[in-house]
């Protein structure tokens, strides 16, 4: 399997390896390294884990192999959010790379929402992100005027922010606080033109320059870090990392920007190298991913699944009203590999899921302009 941090983890491999039988690899990089690693070396992994907007790379490069949904044992019971783009009866919203325009194969092997029998990506996690910050620490000020992805930009906070290092994503926090602090307006926040990008860029660096930012991470453990150290204050954020802040003991809160989150979709897909009885193993561990277990031990880390239901009998009450319902939690309750993580009386930040993810700014996406975003990103990453 070649991932990132975020489902690659120990506990799920050694689960599924008890569960099925069969020897799991986890190859874990960070978003980058996944992306042209899975464009480019498709002979080196089975199972690519990642996100819906990765596949405008590995689509085109023909990396992958379409998955046919009649092995899929329970395809019917994934929710409407990526099967058809609706949520609640709600058309899905926001800018980017909505899952259902790349989910399903098309005669002449482009992808599109029109439903056939071959998909590109099963769907399985996504979540809505923002930013977390340190209560503490945010100036009354700020507070008063309400959450908003300004903050990341406030000169009250200067040398004590963060953002995520890839700039697929790193670039969409930044371009939203931007947008925020009435210092730019894109014509498409999930698509940036060149001239865009230069000015988003050019903006950045000047902050740079002023020291305003402390830290830029790659996986949600180094995110965790640079708040647990008190490197930072405030910073984009993916929700396992705010599960080690919880485990510290930090008092934080995970934002509901008023203008929207930042949401991605993620999945999993099938190298084109693989066959035979490596293929077999690969569509177990897909169908596994849907069988209940993988699901809650997702939700204990703020993240949902693609067929929440069948996750609810591995949940308790309190739990599942916790973590898909967003109403305090009645108990103490448990994280993915620990006893304690939320305590009694918590409520998650940003309510329920259809409330979390009915309030979507824009999904995470590769941009017409990518490989020029890679490139001046990496200016800023250097300045």
């Amino acid at each position: 399997m070649l991932g990132t941090s975020v489902t690659l983890q120990e506990h799920i491999r050694k689960q599924a390896e008890r569960d099925l039988g069969i020897k799991l690899t986890f190859i874990v990089e960070d978003g980058s390294a996944v992306q042209r690693n899975g464009v480019m070396h498709p002979d080196r992994y089975d199972v690519y884990d990642q996100w819906f907007h990765s596949i405008d790379c590995l689509w085109p490069a023909r990396a992958l192999q379409p998955i046919d949904v009649s092995r899929i044992e329970r395809w019917e019971e994934i929710g409407s959010l990526p099967r058809n783009g609706r949520l609640a009866r709600r058309a899905c919203k926001g800018a980017g790379s909505i899952p259902v325009d790349r989910l399903y194969v098309q005669a002449d092997h482009s992808l599109g929402r029109a439903v056939s029998d071959h998909i590109s990506m099963l769907p399985v996690t996504h979540n809505a992100d923002s930013f977390a910050y340190v209560e503490d620490a945010v100036p009354a000020a700020l507070v008063d005027s309400g959450e908003s992805w300004a903050w990341l930009l406030a000169p009250e906070l200067s040398g004590r922010v963060a953002l995520q290092a890839d700039a697929a994503i790193g670039a969409i926090d930044a371009a939203l606080a931007v947008q925020a602090c009435g210092l730019m307006r894109f014509a498409d926040i999930g698509n940036l033109s060149i001239e865009e990008i230069d000015a988003l860029i050019a903006t950045l660096i000047e902050y740079k320059r002023r020291g305003h930012f402390a830290g830029f991470w790659s996986s949600f453990a180094e995110a965790a870090q640079l708040m647990i150290s008190k490197k930072v204050v405030i910073q984009s954020i993916w929700a396992p990392a705010t599960v080690e802040l919880e485990k510290a003991g930090l008092r934080f809160k995970l934002a509901s920007p008023r203008e929207g989150y930042r949401a991605w979709f993620g999945g999993m897909s099938l190298s084109r190298a693989t066959n035979g009885r490596a293929l077999g193993a690969a569509y177990a561990y897909l169908n596994w991913w849907l069988d209940g277990w993988p699901g809650a031990s997702m939700a204990r880390q703020g993240l949902y699944i693609s067929n929440q239901e069948r996750s609810r009998a591995h949940l308790s009450d309190a739990e599942w009203t916790y973590w898909y319902d967003g109403k305090p939690a009645t108990a103490e309750l448990p994280g993915p590999t620990s006893k304690h993580l939320i305590a009694a009386g918590q409520r998650r930040n940003g309510g329920s899921y259809v409330a979390r993810m009915g309030h979507v700014a824009v999904w995470d996406s590769v941009m017409d302009e990518h490989n020029y975003l890679v490139r001046r990103w990496a200016e800023f990453m250097r300045a």
